[in-house]
């Protein structure tokens, strides 16, 4: 039985990318300000409005500025990708 050609993975299309960046930047303003909304507050009570306060505004926020950070840090690690490869030849 013959292996089928390898294909390599398609790159994801510009609705992919951008749904990817919706679910990231939710997840980690939710984490973030969770994690520094807990800190200081130690849990008290009412930590969790104001958390949720917090990530309200800072969803938003962090989609459109992930939106402007992902392309630059996808140009950042495919450079050091290509320089880390062309060491590794030489």
């Amino acid at each position: 039985m013959s292996n089928p050609p390898h294909h390599p993975p398609k790159a994801p299309g510009r609705a992919t990318l951008i749904l990817a960046q919706v679910f990231i930047s939710m997840m980690m303003a939710f984490l973030m300000t969770g994690i520094f909304t807990a800190v200081p507050m130690h849990f008290a009570p009412g930590w969790v409005a104001t958390w949720l306060q917090r990530f309200i505004t800072a969803w938003p926020i962090a989609f459109v500025l992930s939106m402007g950070v992902g392309p630059l840090a996808f140009g950042i690690a495919r450079g050091l990708i290509a320089i880390l490869e062309r060491r590794a030849m030489a």
